[in-house]
């Protein structure tokens, strides 16, 4: 695995990434691995995004209907 210095954060992100990793109870080091894993990983599908936006961690209980995966079409021509 590899290893990453972030130098020169300022303060108040420094602060609000201390804070974060307390609410989720894990240390600073784990919450910067889940942050840049959330903002790097896209979903697989668009229904989850669509829970990641809309459902229960936002207050709304949002179920999908099941449906086999499929490939896009090809829009090339």
């Amino acid at each position: 695995m590899a290893n990453l210095s972030v130098r020169k954060l300022d303060d108040e992100t420094y602060a609000r990434l201390r804070v974060s990793a307390a609410r989720h109870g894990v240390s600073m080091e784990e919450e910067v691995r889940r942050i840049l894993s959330q903002a790097f990983s896209g979903p697989e599908r668009l229904g989850d995004l669509a829970l990641r936006w809309f459902g229960p961690d936002h207050g709304l209980d949002l179920t999908l209907p099941e449906h086999e995966p499929h490939e896009p079409p090809d829009l090339s021509r």
